[in-house]
């Protein structure tokens, strides 16, 4: 056989094994587990981190002073040095709307050593703690909560005995960009961390997704976090691992009704939220990297180029075994656009995607190695490679 119908029956296999190999990673049936109502409601403290969050506020905020818990519960609102007047137009939103109690913090600008939103989480939580809470809610301010949304959570938490739930808040797909790379940034997560793993009792897979945590306190304890995770880039599957790692039993699926509202209506601004990341995902391991490329290669572009390929050079091989393997890969990622409500026809599309992902990731390495590091809200973390855990 030629080398391009070795390529093209190699990428064959490998989708066969993503088929029925990885967890079925590709099927989105992983929602909130049976729960029951508990006997007696947990205290519960709602972190929120914010920075420069003014115009997400009115969209987000409003749902989580509506929650409908039957319990204690409390809003702290860490107002992480923004310049857009975050903090009054929470208070503002706290005193229209009524509902949950809230007390907006600042703490300042961060120590050395702290990445991303932690020094904020450090902060409410240190705060949330006076209350002695049994449960934090880490919940990211673009969040939007339907009012049941925490009582189910920890009605979760307590029916099943974790010590970490968390939710994939479904992401906005209103524009053209959004529609195309959204879908494909969870199923590529799914794919990364299949949540039949994380949920498998005794399984050695840990992520969670930052948007929608809810943490056990005394789990938080065990697991010193989020101090223990500072300088973790990717903070969201660090506080997983390190929950994990101390005895907790996680938890991750995806979200009926609880929503992100933050828009990303160009390309670039999608563009930014992965690659702040990707380097940092593999370790700022240029092996890992190569590795990477030269698998999403193999896996994701050269089902449709060994087809062309194969039928253009007159090889049947080539271009059956690239046509079965694109056929796969389209059928996989049918349920995820089922997901987010999406036409089946972009199925075809997720290798042109895919090569988006795969020039991000480089771009993403590009940054790291200009010095630039990684980059949140206005703030450059410079080359963290002895971040732990990222």
């Amino acid at each position: 056989m030629s080398a391009v119908a070795w390529i093209a029956v190699g990428s064959l296999v490998a989708w066969v094994w993503l088929l029925v190999g990885q967890g079925f990673f590709w099927r989105t049936d992983q929602r909130l587990p049976s729960r029951a109502d508990p006997d007696v409601w947990p205290s519960v403290a709602v972190v929120v981190p914010a920075r420069d969050e003014a115009e997400m506020l009115p969209v987000s905020l409003p749902s989580l002073l509506a929650q409908d818990y039957p319990g204690a519960a409390e809003i702290f609102l860490v107002d992480d040095c923004s310049k857009d007047g975050t903090g009054d137009v929470a208070r503002a939103l706290s005193v229209r709307y009524g509902g949950l109690p809230v007390t907006v913090v600042s703490p300042g600008e961060p120590e050395p050593g702290w990445t991303g939103k932690l020094w904020a989480v450090r902060h409410g939580m240190a705060l949330a703690r006076t209350r002695e809470p049994e449960y934090l809610l880490l919940t990211d301010a673009d969040i939007a909560h339907e009012p049941d949304s925490l009582r189910e959570l920890v009605a979760a938490a307590e029916s099943g005995g974790f010590d970490l739930v968390s939710q994939m808040a479904r992401l906005r797909v209103a524009s053209v960009w959004e529609r195309l790379v959204v879908p494909a940034f969870v199923y590529f997560f799914s794919q990364l961390y299949p949540f039949r793993w994380i949920n498998r009792k005794g399984g050695r897979t840990a992520a969670a997704a930052g948007g929608c945590v809810l943490l056990r306190a005394d789990a938080a304890v065990r697991a010193g976090v989020p101090d223990s995770i500072r300088q973790a880039v990717i903070d969201d599957v660090s506080l997983a691992r390190a929950v994990h790692r101390s005895g907790g039993r996680i938890w991750l699926g995806l979200a009926d009704r609880v929503d992100s509202v933050r828009p990303y209506p160009c390309l670039a601004d999608l563009w930014r939220m992965v690659a702040r990341s990707a380097y940092a995902q593999l370790r700022h391991n240029p092996l890992v990297l190569l590795g990477t490329v030269l698998g999403l290669a193999l896996v994701y572009l050269a089902p449709p180029v060994t087809l062309v390929a194969g039928a253009l050079g007159g090889s049947a091989v080539a271009a059956w075994a690239g046509g079965l393997a694109w056929a796969v890969m389209a059928g996989t990622y049918m349920p995820m656009l089922g997901y987010y409500r999406q036409s089946l026809w972009m199925a075809p599309l997720l290798p042109f995607t895919a090569l988006l992902y795969l020039l991000m990731t480089v771009d993403s390495a590009v940054r790291h190695y200009r010095g630039r590091g990684a980059a949140w809200k206005g703030r450059t973390y410079a080359r963290p490679e002895a971040a732990p855990d990222q």
